[in-house]
């Protein structure tokens, strides 16, 4: 038996409130023999993909701030110690160590016997 296949696209769009932005889905679906018998969904935004945009936006969102806060460093509009100075970038330094090992460690092993 030969089976006919039509393929149907939905295009919608998906807002990720976390970064304010708006991106396209594309869902693909087979349908067989004109019955509407669903086959599959494919869903084109995996996993890989929305991590690559989202780490890229927010990376690029930190380094901007980084920029912002070395603005502070015109000694004739700001005055500051070595002190602060020390302790601003040895709490960025912790933050960062601390996001790091997220991506090293899982967060929670289960015990299991």
């Amino acid at each position: 038996m030969a089976y006919s296949r039509l393929f149907l696209y939905f295009v919608h769009f998906s807002i990720d409130k976390k970064v304010n932005m708006i991106y396209p889905c594309i869902e693909i679906m087979y349908l067989l023999n004109g019955n509407n018998q669903y086959m599959d969904t494919i869903n084109l935004n995996n996993k890989r993909e929305r991590f690559k945009r989202l780490a890229e936006y927010r990376t690029n969102e930190v380094l901007k701030r980084l920029r912002v806060l070395g603005n502070c460093s015109n000694r004739s509009a700001y005055e500051y110690n070595e002190e602060e100075i020390a302790k601003i970038f040895s709490e960025i330094e912790r933050a960062v160590r601390e996001n790091k090992s997220k991506f090293h460690f899982p967060k929670s092993k289960k015990f299991k016997l």
